[in-house]
């Protein structure tokens, strides 16, 4: 218990120590919204947008984002406008001129904080340079995804083989489970003796009870930092990919009438789906209560994970459906591995 305390309290200490995205408002405090893609718009973007609907609605909001750098630089050289007052009749012109082009970088903006500065700003960096390299967002967003969860591999394999050893546990522990079955439960020492029992068993199989959940706590902050990289990320909420607009919802999407973004939803739902039941299939005991619980835990996080869907941006939907799917491919691995 004190150990998954400890590994919730790891996650939430970035979040506790900074801010994060800030939806913009218009003077009657009202979420501004580009009624192109349906997005509310984000007031601190790390860098410029190049939509010109989009730069309209920033720069009718007040927001300066001619002191922001480009996200990416497609040349040296960029064209800018620049309001000067005309020393001879006194009235404020816009003259265009061209300056040095000043790309995104992790250092753009400076320091903002431990969460934006060492998790959000990396993480779009790197989007931005995939991004650029292979001339598509989303297929920059699907790379960096991919490049994560290969680093946490290591990590994350520890925690899919667990699901595997507990199935090899699995008889002991069921035999256990029937021998005090018709005991006091009351009785401490009986459940002492008991959970001794249980510890040994889990000992024999090198099973770790707490190491299923890191899995779970170790996505949690990477799906938040994704989320502020595409929604302060003015080159990636204006990208498409396979048509479908990055900044879009499938909602408004459909709304529109471009039914690609039901696809979507259907494939988040089936990977959640997947990607969920192999994690948890072998985890719980087959005559146990821990396996309805599972069953119904699982049921749960899917119908809410596509409920989101339906209302999350669809680069961030990507971001789910690549993880989903590299889990799957994960635990296919190490079946056969531990088989």
């Amino acid at each position: 218990m004190k150990n998954k305390k400890k590994l919730i309290l790891l996650c939430l200490v970035p979040l506790l120590l900074t801010g994060c995205t800030k939806t913009l408002k218009d003077s009657n405090n009202k979420a501004v919204i580009n009624e192109v893609t349906g997005q509310n718009l984000t007031e601190n973007i790390l860098c410029r947008p190049t939509d010109s609907e989009t730069i309209k609605l920033y720069k009718e909001n007040k927001v300066d984002i001619d002191s922001l750098p480009y996200c990416t630089c497609k040349s040296e050289k960029v064209k800018t406008e620049e309001t000067i007052k005309n020393e001879e009749t006194g009235e404020e012109e816009t003259i265009t001129k061209e300056v040095e082009c000043e790309s995104f970088n992790i250092g753009s903006g400076g320091y903002e904080g431990l969460w934006t500065s060492i998790f959000v700003k990396p993480l779009a960096y790197v989007i931005l340079f995939f991004g650029k390299i292979t001339k598509n967002y989303g297929i920059g967003l699907i790379l960096t995804s991919l490049i994560i969860r290969l680093i946490a591999y290591p990590i994350t394999r520890k925690t899919a083989m667990q699901s595997e050893y507990m199935k090899k546990a699995q008889p002991e522990m069921e035999k256990i489970e029937k021998k005090y079955a018709n005991k006091d439960q009351n009785d401490k020492e009986v459940m002492m003796q008991k959970s001794q029992e249980m510890m040994m068993v889990y000992k024999k199989y090198n099973v770790s009870p707490i190491s299923g959940c890191l899995l779970s706590f170790l996505q949690l902050p990477l799906f938040i930092a994704f989320l502020e990289a595409i929604n302060r990320v003015p080159a990636i909420f204006e990208e498409k990919f396979l048509g479908l607009h990055l900044g879009t919802t499938p909602s408004v999407g459909v709304s529109n009438g471009n039914y690609l973004y039901i696809l979507v939803v259907l494939i988040v739902a089936a990977t959640t789906f997947f990607s969920f039941k192999a994690t948890m299939k072998d985890q719980a005991s087959a005559n146990s209560e821990m396996q309805k619980q599972s069953k119904m835990m699982m049921n749960m996080f899917t119908i809410m994970i596509i409920v989101m869907s339906i209302f999350m941006t669809t680069a961030l939907d990507i971001y789910w459906m690549t993880t989903n799917l590299f889990t799957i491919i994960q635990n296919l691995i190490v079946r056969r591995k531990v088989k």
